[in-house]
Order: C-alpha cells, then sequence, then structure tokens
C-alpha cells in the first residue's frame, strides 16, 4: 500500500512540475525546434569536422554553429537590411503615399457631382497618410519587442544547436533511460524526426525561394521600382499558409491599379500571381514532402495546413511531425500487435504438445 501512494505523488509530482516546465519554456519551444532542425540537417558537417580534426566535441560543435550563423544569419539579416533601406527610401520618396492628383481627378470630380461634397485630391492624400499612421503606428510602436523577442530566439536557437551537436548522444541515451518504450522504438521515432525534419525545412525553403523568384519576374516586368523589397518579402510572406505569397502580389496589384493607374500592368501581375505564383506552393511541397518522408502528397498537404491553423505558425513544423509520428505509432502497435498473436500462438501450441493423450 506504501508503495502504491508513493508512486501516486511521484506521478503528481511529474504531472504539476511537467505542466510548470511545459508553461516556462511554451515561448522558447520554436527555436529549440528549429536547433534540433539544423542538428538534423547539418549533423553531416559535425561529424566530418570531429573526425577530420580528432578535435574534442566542443570544438567541432562550435566550428559548425559558427558555419550555420555565417551561411544562414548573416546572409538574412543583410537582406533584411536591404529590404529595410528600400521601405525607408519609398517612404521618404514624395510620391510614396501619395496618389497621383491627375488620376484622382476623374474620381473626385464624378464623386463630388453624386454626392454634392466638394473634396479635393489633397484631401484624398491627406486622409489616406492618416489611414497609413493608424494602421502602422501601432506596428511601429511594436517593433522594439519584436525585434528584442527575435535577437532573443536567435540567441535561444544557437545555443541550444552547439549544445546538442556537443552533447546530442548523452542528452538522447538520458532520455531514453527515462521512457519506457522499447528502445529500438525510441530509434523508429528518432528516424522519423530526422526524416521529416529534413523534409519540412527543404519543402517549406523550395517553395518560399520558387515563388519569391516566379513573383520577382512578375515584379519586374510590371514596371514596379521595389523589386528586391518585394520579392523578399514574398519569400518571408510565402512560408506562412492561407496569407502566403498573394499577400504581396495582391498588394502590388492593387498599388498598379489605383496608384499607378496601368490596368494591364496589374492584371497581368493578378493573373501571374495566381495561376503561377501561389499554384506553385501547393504542388512543391507535397510532392517534396512525400519524396523525402513516407507522408502522401494529400495528407503531407493537410498536415502543414491545418498544424498551421491549429498551432499558429511552429505548426509548419509540428504538423508534419505529429502525423508521421502517428504514422510510426500505427505501425509499433501492428508489430506489437503482430507478435502478441504470434506469441499466443506458440503458447496454444506449446499447451497442446505437452497436454496428455486423451484415454480412449
Amino acid at each position: 500500500m506504501a508503495r502504491l501512494i508513493s508512486l501516486g505523488v511521484i506521478l503528481g509530482l511529474i504531472a504539476v512540475f511537467g505542466l510548470l516546465s511545459l508553461r516556462v519554456m511554451a515561448g522558447f519551444l520554436l527555436p529549440l525546434l528549429l536547433a534540433a532542425m539544423l542538428v538534423v540537417i547539418f549533423g553531416p558537417l559535425y561529424r566530418w569536422l570531429r573526425q577530420a580534426l580528432r578535435s574534442p566535441d566542443w570544438v567541432a560543435a562550435g566550428l559548425t554553429t559558427g558555419f550555420v550563423l555565417l551561411i544562414v544569419l548573416v546572409p538574412l539579416a543583410l537582406l533584411v537590411i536591404r529590404a529595410g533601406g528600400d521601405a525607408v527610401a519609398m517612404l521618404k520618396s514624395p510620391s510614396g503615399l501619395r496618389l497621383d492628383p491627375a488620376i484622382l481627378d476623374g474620381f473626385i470630380t464624378s464623386f463630388n457631382e453624386a454626392t454634392g461634397l466638394h473634396l479635393t485630391a489633397d484631401d484624398v492624400n491627406a486622409e489616406l497618410r492618416k489611414l497609413a499612421e493608424d494602421l502602422f503606428g501601432p506596428i511601429a510602436t511594436g517593433a522594439p519587442v519584436v525585434i528584442i523577442k527575435l535577437i532573443i530566439g536567435v540567441i535561444v536557437m544557437t545555443v541550444s544547436l552547439f549544445y546538442f551537436l556537443a552533447d546530442g548522444s548523452r542528452m538522447f541515451a538520458a532520455v531514453t533511460r527515462l521512457i519506457p518504450l522499447d528502445q529500438r522504438y525510441q530509434w523508429q521515432l528518432l528516424e522519423e524526426f530526422e526524416e521529416i525534419s529534413r523534409a519540412v525545412v527543404s519543402s517549406t525553403l523550395l517553395a518560399a525561394i520558387v515563388q519569391a523568384v516566379l513573383a520577382g519576374f512578375g515584379f519586374y516586368f510590371a514596371g514596379l521600382e521595389t523589386v528586391f523589397l518585394l520579392t523578399l518579402l514574398t519569400f518571408f510572406a510565402a512560408m506562412i499558409p492561407f496569407v502566403g505569397a498573394a499577400a504581396v502580389w495582391g498588394g502590388a496589384s492593387l498599388y498598379l491599379l489605383f496608384f499607378v493607374k496601368d490596368t494591364w500592368a496589374a492584371v497581368g501581375l493578378a493573373l501571374w500571381g495566381v495561376s503561377v505564383v501561389s499554384t506553385i506552393d501547393n504542388v512543391i511541397k507535397p510532392i517534396v514532402l512525400h519524396g523525402q518522408s513516407k507522408l502522401h502528397p494529400l495528407l503531407a498537404l493537410l498536415s502543414v495546413l491545418g498544424g498551421v491553423g491549429a498551432l499558429g505558425p511552429i505548426g509548419i513544423f509540428v504538423g508534419p511531425i505529429a502525423v508521421a509520428f502517428l504514422q510510426a505509432a500505427l505501425t509499433m502497435l501492428q508489430t506489437e500487435l503482430g507478435t502478441l498473436a504470434e506469441d499466443r500462438q506458440a503458447a496454444v501450441a506449446t499447451a497442446e504438445l505437452h497436454e496428455p493423450p486423451s484415454r480412449g
């Protein structure tokens, strides 16, 4: 009885402190997950450096982490700075947030005749500027907080990447001893995670790059000036399901239609965006996910969309991983049920073999 009470208390402590730890770590789940995925992607480089240099684990882990920062974060930061410069230049332009009065004259005249008002182009532009200030003011105010959170997330991801590389094997060994699951199944889940991580990262990045390049051609031929900024925005937007690249090329089409008054360019860009840019995303992701994992193309697409709908941006990664783990768990269950059936048949055969012959 005392042993059962002790076991109950231990389970209660695990539940309480487990939920508390999850609450504490919830804000770092995305950086930790990204670090784990980077370990999967750059793990071969780490192992090669460790063998080639014959150095301690922390040396190879430090070099690998530095390489990741060099080829991923530094170029990304430079691109953001370049795009930010284009955005500032556009906002400082005298015509950046103004509609051309020549374009407005026809609309204003018809509107004034229909309503009896006496609006001018300056009145309309002043109202547009006020709306822009009301819309972007809170965003600009909250930008420092977002930047600080982003910096903290990058630091957590970088430190986690280093320790996952340097102490990953020991961490995994410690976790496997605590989980009451057959070790072969634990290795199977780890293989599933590695497989789906590569598939998710490669499919997301490849789809975003292709969409950004295709959209960039559309922006260029439509005559837009800030092609680089719009292309970079398309790349980031393409990684967000439900919003996607349409948020960028759609806004650019409206700008061409109402600000530039170029109907053909606006319609052409919109058709290019609908038929090519946004459609290619639904082709690349399922194909890459299916090619690098065991997920069916339809299931792969639904796992990404459903993951984002349920969990937000982190669902891009968690959704496919959860579905892949479910498939692995079902496979394990099928294996265990088959083993139990075989053991039962063997037990029955053994019992029949040792059963004394019946007397006639």
